[in-house]
């Protein structure tokens, strides 16, 4: 068994994690006096997400220099103890890799702009005009056209994201070698592995608007594991917006020696309308999200291995999107936690999911950070679409959100810091706190301790197969995990009604394993579910 499948990771976004000198930003300095906090909470691995030296437009994900940090974060001396300190708590620092751009800052591409002839023109995608305008129609997933034209040299240069994260030309040999020194100063500092950000667009081919899944991404992914990863004790995992279990299978089968798991968003698509984008909203049709999760569950089961996660720095927070974030807080957010947790794959936990913090509203454009949901506001404002329609779309989706500063205390600021925080405190933070859930044996917290440790102590949870019940119905999220003769039923009443569970089981009574209603065992006869209650329990043999 690898390190990783029975072990739980915790995502931190450092800017909004914990600040220690009062400048607003959270740190590494401001991580490591946490480490302590993490361990208690039993995780194995920490995903830390980018603290290398950045100009910030896309918060870090723009990167100017893959082997320096950035001032705000601290220095590579303060990033080597937080791998050591981590290290002798038993948790891993697993790295944010984004190698399908740069910042527009990085050397390489402030060279390349020089001239059509520089030695680093082609480590990115440059095309000449197309009658006068852009080669082709390609999108940027921050709105707008993906092609940005250079004056100097009269040239068009590829970003698929902001137009100052040029897009990296892995068709250049000079480029993948160069990605592969800097994953090798990194892992030969003793991190825990990558998290690969859009790795899936890597093989892209723009001239015929192929940007995910392009027919080398493989290849280069094999590469890549040759080059680095090897021989290692590591982990990886691919950030694959259009992956498909088949394609999954491709990523992460170890005979294929590529990557170790990727994040597939099936589920985390389904409140948008089809065929439209993520800001075109819709109701979660719950047989929908069951279909899909055990999709990944079923076909995963023997080539590969699934990745497990509600919420990133990407998506809102799942007991605001898919729960109910005042009056069933506590029991939704318990909920979320059983259902994944006790599902086969490595969970993923974003800092402030194990205390139950939720979405921030906000009333105008002036208080959104994020350039994802600003660009798409100012677009869709053109369009048509009314001011109130885009702001409830930037409060349900936008991923400002998950990046409000972590709540420590009901201290001022939350305890994230002495100053005033880059993005501002989520008003609740005097009830949801870390202090208040670590002083509540009941709390959210406990919940998602108890559950770590029951993936520990119990390879039913890691190798169990997997079988869902009630598929057709519209209110419970049930199924049951097998493994060696011994069978564990999960039930979950995912609406604020109560729900009859109508199970065909030869028993009466179960005890519980864990439950959100702090229940010893169920009647399993005349189980009547209580508004978001959620429990496992041990069928007998």
């Amino acid at each position: 068994m690898k390190w990783w499948q029975n072990a739980v990771i915790y995502q931190i976004y450092p800017r909004s994690f914990n600040d220690s000198n009062g400048d607003g930003i959270g740190d590494i300095l401001g991580i490591i006096s946490r480490l302590d906090y993490l361990e208690e909470l039993g995780i194995d691995a920490i995903w830390l997400s980018p603290v290398y030296a950045s100009p910030n437009d896309d918060n870090g994900y723009d990167i100017s220099d893959y082997q320096a940090i950035h001032p705000d974060f601290g220095t590579m001396a303060d990033m080597d103890r937080l791998i050591t300190e981590a290290k002798s708590r038993d948790i891993r620092i697993v790295m944010d890799l984004v190698v399908n751009h740069t910042s527009d800052e990085h050397q390489w591409f402030v060279e390349a702009k020089k001239s059509k002839d520089n030695a680093y023109r082609d480590y990115y995608v440059w095309r000449d005009p197309v009658k006068g305008g852009p080669p082709n129609d390609l999108a940027s997933a921050f709105s707008g056209s993906a092609w940005e034209y250079d004056e100097k040299t009269k040239q068009y240069y590829l970003h698929l994201f902001s137009k100052k994260q040029p897009d990296l030309n892995w068709e250049n040999e000079a480029v993948r070698q160069a990605v592969y020194d800097m994953m090798n100063f990194w892992l030969d500092k003793g991190i825990g592995g990558f998290r690969m950000d859009v790795i899936d667009l890597i093989g892209k081919i723009p001239d015929e608007g192929i940007t995910g899944n392009g027919p080398k991404l493989h290849e280069y992914l094999k590469e890549m594991h040759q080059e680095t990863l090897k021989g290692r004790d590591v982990m990886t995992v691919g950030e694959t917006w259009g992956a498909t279990p088949e394609t999954a299978k491709l990523y992460s089968d170890p005979e294929r020696e590529e990557l170790s798991m990727v994040f597939q968003f099936e589920h985390m698509q389904l409140d948008e309308q089809p065929g439209g984008m993520k800001w075109d909203l819709k109701e979660l049709d719950l047989t929908e999200l069951k279909k899909v999760l055990s999709k990944w569950q079923v076909e995963l089961k023997d080539r590969g291995w699934n990745s497990l996660f509600w919420n990133n720095h990407d998506l809102p927070r799942i007991v605001s999107r898919f729960g109910n974030d005042t009056t069933y807080r506590v029991e939704s957010a318990k909920l979320f936690a059983i259902l994944l947790h006790l599902m086969k794959g490595t969970p993923y936990i974003y800092q402030g999911e194990e205390i139950g913090m939720t979405n921030r509203k906000i009333e105008s454009i002036d208080e959104v950070d994020d350039i994802e949901s600003i660009n798409m506001y100012n677009e869709r404002l053109k369009n048509g679409h009314s001011k109130d329609e885009l702001i409830h779309a930037i409060n349900t989706k936008g991923r400002d959100n998950a990046r409000t500063p972590m709540q420590w205390s009901g201290e001022d600021q939350a305890g994230f810091t002495t100053g005033t925080p880059w993005l501002p405190v989520q008003s609740n933070y005097k009830d949801i706190n870390v202090e208040a859930a670590l002083s509540n044996k009941d709390s959210i917290f406990y919940m998602y301790k108890k559950l770590i440790q029951l993936r520990k102590d119990d390879p039913l949870i890691v190798w169990g197969d997997y079988e869902l019940l009630l598929p057709g119905h519209s209110s419970i999220f049930a199924y049951k995990r097998s493994y060696q003769g011994r069978t564990w039923l999960v039930a979950a009443n995912m609406s604020e009604q109560e729900e009859r569970l109508e199970l065909d089981e030869d028993e009466k009574t179960a005890k519980v394993i864990a439950s959100n209603y702090e229940k010893e065992e169920i009647d399993l006869e005349r189980a009547i579910l209580q508004p978001f209650e959620a429990f496992t329990v041990e069928l007998s043999k």
